[in-house]
């Protein structure tokens, strides 16, 4: 299912490199590590919290607009629901594809805004901005 979720984000490819940022990494990277082995794809992980230095620290409620210059696509596996809006904000903002993979039976958070369910392969998903 992860590397399913790699390969939707990988179909975007319009540009070289495609930027990516996945937000509340968390410790779970297995799309990110996906993502990171293809050419041409320039990706970073944030959280709140980092666990390790591979992951850059910032609060999605007061992002750092540095970190996300040019992002094409912002993923998040899991989010907890209290930041649903704020990956919209900062879609909104960058003006970037926004995907969001919440747990088994989460709905998606977002009030002003109609995303749409996408099933690729073993992967489900919420989607907002790729048209």
């Amino acid at each position: 299912m992860w590397k399913d979720l790699g390969e939707y984000i990988l179909s975007f490819k319009k540009k070289t490199p495609l930027k990516i940022v996945e937000i509340g990494v968390g410790k779970f990277s297995k799309t990110y590590d996906f993502l990171m082995k293809k050419k041409d794809v320039d990706i970073i992980k944030t959280d709140i919290n980092p666990f390790d230095n591979s992951v850059i620290k910032d609060d999605i409620s007061n992002p750092n607009m540095n970190l996300y210059e040019d992002i094409d696509i912002i993923y998040s596996i899991r989010p907890p629901s209290e930041i649903h809006p704020y990956l919209m904000n900062l879609r909104d903002k960058i003006n970037s594809i926004l995907i969001i993979k919440p747990l088994f039976n989460e709905d998606i958070n977002i009030k002003n805004k109609e995303m749409k369910l996408k099933n690729y392969k073993k992967a489900s998903f919420y989607i907002y901005g790729d048209n």
